[in-house]
């Protein structure tokens, strides 16, 4: 980084765009292995958020890499370049006042330790783990890559040929071979509404 670039203060706070939105910022980091059902459930997550009257935005891995993030491959370095671009993107959504929802595969402790961090803590970042073993996920596969990596077509699968680290203390465990959609976002929202009511 240069020596020229300094933080510029502005005269807005973070309490002031929380005030005028009428809630706090807060990120829900899912994490999972690929079709474990995290895109899903964020979805249906941000309509019912919406239904409530939150402002909430929703950040998809693959729909980021169709924009910001799309000069990223999957080797281990870019995985965490991609990584911390969103968790960067998210505080600032966050710090906007906004329900950030990161649906990313985000294999790596670290890394998601990092967003973690950059989102202000355990005051304003939920962990969501969402659970599934690698047949579950095989057989929802929406883009048959399960079958290519079979076939030898991926480098770097998670889960398979690349790590997935699996959350030790997430603030959620959401398994989807045991909980419906509807099932899941009920437990999700109990935990917002909860978090939102001990940090408002």
């Amino acid at each position: 980084m240069t020596s020229n670039i300094v933080w510029h203060e502005g005269k807005v706070s973070y309490q002031d765009r929380c005030k005028n939105l009428g809630q706090e910022g807060l990120v829900i980091w899912f994490t999972g292995l690929f079709a474990s059902g995290k895109s899903t459930i964020a979805v249906e997550l941000e309509k019912e958020l919406i239904k409530l009257g939150k402002a909430v935005y929703r950040l998809d891995g693959d729909n980021v890499r169709h924009g910001l993030n799309y000069d990223l491959g999957f080797s281990k370095e870019d995985r965490d370049e991609n990584i911390r671009r969103i968790a960067e993107v998210a505080a600032l959504f966050k710090d906007a006042g906004l329900i950030v929802l990161v649906s990313f595969i985000s294999p790596y402790k670290n890394i998601r330790d990092f967003a973690r961090e950059k989102a202000g803590g355990k005051h304003n970042f939920i962990e969501v783990y969402v659970k599934a073993d690698i047949d579950t996920c095989a057989k929802r596969d929406p883009k048959g890559l399960y079958q290519k990596d079979k076939k030898g077509e991926i480098d770097n699968f998670t889960g398979i040929s690349a790590p997935y680290e699996e959350p030790k203390n997430p603030e959620l465990v959401i398994d989807t071979t045991k909980l419906s959609v509807k099932e899941s976002i009920k437990q999700i929202l109990n935990l917002i509404i909860k978090s939102l009511s001990l940090h408002c």
